[in-house]
């Protein structure tokens, strides 16, 4: 998969412009706030409609103005194709191929980003929310049908919360938690048994990243820590069956609290480098090789479901890493295009091949690589 333009118009403090990026890697360099995120997520936009910022569409339209319009040529699924997304208002229309869309969801299947960010730098000293939305974010991208599970998962959840509260004001409501508890356990054991798989998966592909990225010296693992079982899952109904009876045992407690204390809405990832936890015992640099790993993975897995590589997005993080990871982000990772946003001077990188762009005050210009070799 392959971005071959860019175009954008009044998108957030972007000039109108075009660009064609490297088929390899692409740095994007400037001071800070002068546009080069708005850049990626521009790009990040063809993959579903949202921010991976959590912005809202108003948002995408430059100050001042009425309209913003962003259009995307790539390379997917064996041809050449073209995204359109044009924000009026609180209106978006969304066009691919010149066929319009009821929505960026319909995009998913057509062209997909990993995107890295300094936010997750944090993913494994963090709280476990952040774990969890890495986890979903990655199989929305994967599976449409998860992402419609996953939603209705949480409607059914804020549902019971609700009734939870209602009870302690009404207690004869109590008999009716039994219908909402089949009808949780039944969506949970979805979201659940593809988290599972899911990790099982990332789990045999950032081994092999860590490894090359720590020298063969370090040996990472990922599981899957659940709050309705400890043991490995076997049939899907073991899972359902679990979320039930674990939902009566917390009755009482969930009454008592206002909301669900169980469930895949409070379950986390345990990240574990030679056997000991990486978020307790693990170096700075090892916990950012933990992550870079992950996210590596993250693609790789996406590459396996889609049988064709996403595109990468790196939004300033090389000044968080060292040498040795910036050289692997750089010119190691083989296959993938790839965008990298940093803001120090690029001569302290080294770039094999590929573009570079400067972004000053939302003018986005294509440099000479040679002037900075």
């Amino acid at each position: 998969m392959k971005i071959n333009s860019l175009e954008f118009e009044n998108f957030r403090n972007l000039e109108k412009n075009k660009i064609f990026p490297n088929n390899r890697t692409n740095v994007i360099y400037g001071e800070n706030a002068q546009g080069k995120t708005n850049l990626l997520e521009c790009m990040w936009l063809f993959c579903g409609g949202h921010s991976f910022r959590g912005s809202s569409d108003k948002e995408m339209i430059r100050f001042g103005e009425k309209f913003s319009k962003i259009r995307l040529e790539f390379d997917s699924g064996g041809r050449t194709q073209n995204a359109e997304i044009i924000y009026q208002g609180k209106k978006k229309e969304v066009f691919l191929n010149g066929v319009k869309k009821k929505s960026g969801a319909e995009l998913i299947e057509q062209f997909s980003c990993v995107v890295f960010y300094p936010e997750h730098l944090s993913l494994v000293k963090a709280g476990p929310g952040l774990r969890r939305k890495f986890l979903d974010g990655a199989l929305c991208q994967q599976r449409l049908k998860y992402a419609m599970h996953y939603a209705r998962y949480n409607r059914v959840l804020n549902q019971r919360n609700a009734l939870l509260k209602e009870i302690n004001r009404d207690y004869s409501l109590v008999g009716t938690l039994d219908i909402w508890d089949e009808h949780l356990s039944m969506l949970a054991e979805y979201v659940i048994r593809h988290r599972m798989l899911y990790v099982k998966k990332l789990r045999e592909l950032a081994a092999g990243f860590h490894s090359g990225i720590s020298g063969n010296k370090e040996q990472l693992s990922v599981e899957y820590v659940s709050t309705i079982f400890k043991n490995d899952v076997g049939k899907i109904s073991d899972i359902r069956k679990a979320m039930v009876n674990r939902l009566k045992e917390k009755r009482t407690e969930d009454l008592f609290m206002g909301y669900t204390t169980i469930g895949p809405h409070r379950d986390d990832i345990s990240i574990l480098i030679n056997g000991t936890s990486a978020k307790v015992y693990g170096s700075q640099g090892q916990q950012r090789s933990a992550v870079l790993s992950l996210k590596l993975a993250e693609a790789a897995a996406l590459a396996q479901v889609r049988e064709e590589k996403p595109v990468l997005l790196f939004d300033d993080v090389l000044s968080e890493l060292d040498t040795g990871r910036r050289e692997y982000l750089l010119n190691k990772i083989t296959g993938y295009q790839v965008f990298i946003t940093c803001c120090e001077n690029i001569d302290s990188t080294s770039l094999e091949k590929g573009k570079i762009f400067e972004v000053k005050n939302g003018i986005v210009e294509e440099k000479d690589v040679s002037a900075f070799g």
